[in-house]
């Protein structure tokens, strides 16, 4: 008989939480966002749940005005190294941009993270939408999406043939003969692009999960097609059930015809559960929060990801009738259209619309007992519209301790979660193989 169907968590971390006002809460510690204290912790709490991993955002640049929220964030991999020493089994992702790093460096800082967490990274490839990272490189204009996406593509076969570069059995360590490491079995890159060019080996051996578990997070067409060829999890934001039906189907059918096996491609949308022991306490709690938005500040921020001028929304009408296309967007595209469609489907104000994405910014909100949200999550994973979640509580650190201690132990004794980690690896809590090395020597794990 075959083993049941597997949820996949994964704990979405920032800073005080991801509702823009929960660092207003009398809880709320409105200095966590440089706490590597407050991260610790954080990772302990989800390895007590036996959650798959944490995971870390970032950009290289600013979040829009600092009077909003907790703005600013630690490197992520750093991060990353010091909870692989406060944890022991769960998984570490960090985002990290194709657009504004060169191959090398970043692959050797992913390997490094692997060797140091005995095998638990993960990469969330982005490409990075923002103008103001791109003032930040040397440029006076956001690279197309297009574009972005061809270097991305570049930029990952180079990391590739890096992490590739070195055979697992290269190391020999042999202290009779005097060889520490067999010459011939070193691969350098080689590597002649449009992008790039990378001439030597790594100088980090191959990792113990072969390469970084590859996270993608991009839903438009360019990222969907990158994600059926690349991914081995996709993080994505989906409103509805059908739609998030239609797009699990979707990536799962490209990667298909890419000619990979889609249930190694793991489909992961966010969503942001606000517990309470009852329905209306939870809903009070939603409700506080969003008093403390402050609208000004979200009204400036959503202006920018509509490609509007503030002076165009006004907080209490709709939406303008007349708004950019997609296709006019060359920030985050599959975003844009999400919150366009949101607040017309529900012909939502502008005050309203801020309201529903200041716990998740555009991430579906659950909001209800631990029995309703485990009841929401089952849904989605049985409609076949996600193979897990990521965990995004609106206050941190009470929200993920009420996710693990009230939500996760239901979905234990449904049969959905896992009771206690089973490997030691991101892969192996995935259920992902270790990839073979392009040279055809390496060990393959299963």
């Amino acid at each position: 008989m075959s083993r049941p169907r597997q949820l996949h968590l994964n704990a979405f971390l920032m800073s005080t939480g991801h509702h823009e006002a929960s660092w207003r809460l009398p809880e709320s510690d409105p200095y966590a966002t440089t706490s590597i204290e407050h991260y610790r912790n954080l990772a302990r709490i989800a390895e007590r749940g036996r959650l798959d991993s944490v995971f870390f955002a970032d950009s290289p640049a600013l979040w829009g005005d600092i009077g909003r929220r907790p703005s600013g964030s630690l490197e992520p991999t750093v991060v990353l190294t010091a909870l692989a020493a406060a944890t022991t089994r769960i998984g570490l992702i960090a985002t990290a941009s194709t657009t504004y790093n060169d191959p090398y460096n970043l692959a050797r800082r992913f390997a490094s993270v692997d060797h140091v967490s005995g095998g638990r990274a993960g990469w969330n490839i982005v490409t990075t939408a923002t103008l103001a990272a791109a003032q930040n490189f040397n440029r006076d204009t956001l690279p197309s999406h297009a574009e972005r996406y061809a270097r991305a593509e570049e930029f990952l076969e180079v990391s590739k043939k890096l992490w590739d570069s070195w055979d697992d059995e290269a190391v020999l360590a042999d202290k009779a003969s005097g060889t520490w490491g067999d010459q011939r079995l070193l691969y350098p890159a080689a590597h002649e692009g449009e992008h790039f060019q990378v001439a030597g080996a790594l100088n980090v051996p191959r990792s113990p999960q072969g390469h970084p578990v590859l996270v993608q997070a991009g839903s438009s067409e360019d990222g969907r097609a990158f994600a059926a060829a690349h991914a081995e999890a996709v993080f994505t934001a989906q409103q509805t059930l059908a739609d998030a039906k239609a797009f699990y189907a979707d990536v799962k059918q490209r990667a298909r015809r890419a000619g990979r096996d889609p249930g190694g491609v793991l489909v992961l949308p966010g969503i942001v559960p606000v517990l309470g022991a009852t329905e209306a306490e939870a809903r009070e709690l939603e409700a506080e929060l969003d008093r403390l938005i402050v609208p000004e500040y979200a009204k400036d921020q959503l202006a920018r990801q509509l490609g509007l001028d503030p002076s165009e929304l006004r907080l209490d009408a709709e939406l303008p009738e007349h708004l950019p296309s997609e296709d006019e967007i060359e920030g985050a595209k599959s975003r844009f259209t999400l919150i366009v469609e949101l607040a017309r489907r529900e012909r939502l104000t502008v005050r309203e619309l801020i309201g529903r994405l200041g716990g998740g910014r555009g991430h579906r909100t659950f909001t209800g007992t631990a029995e309703q949200v485990a009841d929401a999550v089952v849904e989605w994973f049985d409609a076949g519209a996600a193979d897990g979640f990521n965990i995004m509580p609106a206050v941190l650190p009470s929200g993920l301790a009420a996710f693990v201690d009230q939500v996760v132990p239901i979905l234990q004794a449904r049969g959905l979660f896992r009771t206690e980690y089973t490997g030691t690896t991101l892969r192996d809590h995935y259920g992902l193989a270790r990839p073979a090395n392009r040279h055809g020597r390496s060990r393959v794990d299963v």
